[in-house]
């Protein structure tokens, strides 16, 4: 049987707008600082603790998305709109319980997680003022995390793009108004930020609502979808602890050959985040179509859209590379204004370039299996990867490496040994049949 034509439109009408509320996501903490850094050093430091803690926190809890996605498009495939509507309402409800919990919690751990930092007073004053009030915007992310779900399974990522829009831009305004005008300081940030996400959660809430009318759906929570989602989740929030388990061993790899070492790898992670945002996008339109073909049954279009999705993955994954290595020069005089840092991390960013193309194959085969329900062997997967990673970390350390070999060689741990786990973990899951039964 013959591609669809219409497939590589389908797959870009997904992406290309989840690409934009992806990279809109980590604009709000970045606005954040931006408005704070004018205060003085004190508050800047703080938001960067406060930041960092919340964004640990909402990286686990994305499986909320990444498990309503795949469920409510199963049951469009079937035909089931009203179930398809109903199993994402259920997962909101689960993160309004999650998002609950962690904000009482949180709030009351704040000083606690501070101080784990080891920050001077000053700095962990302002860090607990914006934590703690941040943790109660928690609920709202979380929930803002499922009906986004909600709405991708539904072969919709346009809404939640303008939904993100709108919240950026009220976000800068109630920051602007709460830090300058009203003179809050790190309080009007955290506050800003907070109402923009209970706005966004108001904005789902109405046109869930309305979904829900036009297809007959049930607004109250279901046990069996509740616990079904949570199940999934479980497995999620597993195999995305040992991805940042793995981020966290580069770090610490890095902070032992060196200062600088540690602050050119800073830099080198954040190119690197940059492009995954955008192969993300793929591997969110992979999960949408996996999904809903494996609900209609039809395997052979399951197989087309993974074969198409790999290859826009590897095609889209090059030309992020290229990009990355032609501009590798450049990268670290813009990020310090120092060409020191730039002769550092280039050789680290030519071999994050080269390898691009297999970190899109690997971005696509992680939705593939998401939206195929397989979030077990994502789990075990990602635990399994670790392995090699780990024992080629510590041989690494003991050729006591130094300055810009020694952080290629960090870039070469991270960008070949484990994401080449990844690949041949997650490859070799596709190959065979076992994966397009877990969607039962």
């Amino acid at each position: 049987m013959p591609r669809p034509p219409s497939l590589n439109r389908d797959i870009l009408r997904l992406a290309l707008p989840a690409l934009g509320s992806l990279v809109v996501e980590p604009l709000f903490i970045a606005l954040d600082s931006v408005m704070i850094g004018h205060l003085g050093v004190a508050p800047l430091a703080g938001i960067g603790i406060g930041a960092g803690v919340l964004n640990t926190i909402v990286g686990l809890m994305v499986f909320l998305a990444y498990s309503t996605t795949p469920a409510v498009a199963r049951l469009v495939g079937r035909g089931d709109w009203s179930g398809a509507v109903s199993r994402g309402i259920d997962g909101m409800w689960l993160a309004l319980g999650i998002g609950a919990a962690l904000a009482v919690s949180g709030y009351l751990l704040t000083p606690w997680a501070v101080s784990l930092f080891r920050p001077s007073a000053e700095v962990a004053e302002q860090a607990e003022i914006y934590l703690g009030l941040s943790m109660w915007g928690l609920p709202a992310m979380l929930i803002v995390f499922a009906a986004t779900g909600l709405l991708r399974g539904l072969q919709d990522t346009v809404t939640p793009l303008w939904i993100a829009g709108v919240g950026f831009g009220a976000n800068a305004l109630l920051n602007w108004l709460f830090i300058y005008g009203l003179e809050w300081g790190i309080a009007g940030s955290a506050a800003g930020t907070v109402a923009a996400q209970w706005g966004m959660v108001v904005a789902y809430a109405i046109i869930v609502a309305r979904l829900a009318r036009t297809h007959g759906a049930s607004t109250a929570p279901t046990r069996s979808g509740v616990r079904g989602t949570a199940r999934t989740g479980g497995w999620l929030l597993l195999r995305t602890a040992a991805l940042r388990t793995g981020l966290l061993l580069t770090v610490a790899t890095a902070s032992m050959i060196g200062t600088e070492e540690l602050a050119g790898w800073q830099v080198v992670f954040t190119i690197s985040s940059i492009a995954a945002f955008a192969l993300d996008a793929l591997a969110i339109a992979a999960q949408a179509l996996i999904g809903k073909h494996l609900g209609a049954g039809d395997e052979e279009s399951v197989r087309e859209v993974l074969r198409r999705t790999v290859a826009w993955g590897a095609v889209g994954g090059g030309a992020l590379g290229l990009a990355i290595a032609g501009l590798s020069p450049l990268v670290g005089v813009a990020f310090t204004g120092e060409w020191a840092m730039s002769w550092l991390i280039l050789p680290s960013l030519v071999v994050m370039g080269i390898l691009q193309p297999l970190a899109g194959v690997v971005y696509v085969l992680d939705g593939v299996l998401m939206g195929a329900n397989d979030a077990r062997y994502l789990a075990l997967a990602g635990l399994v990867n670790l392995v090699p990673f780990v024992v080629y970390l510590l041989v690494l350390l003991m050729t006591v490496p130094t300055g810009s070999w020694g952080l290629m060689g960090v870039a070469i741990g991270f960008f070949a040994v484990l994401m080449g786990m990844r690949c041949l973990t997650l490859a070799r899951r596709v190959r065979g049949t076992a994966w397009l039964r877990q969607a039962a």
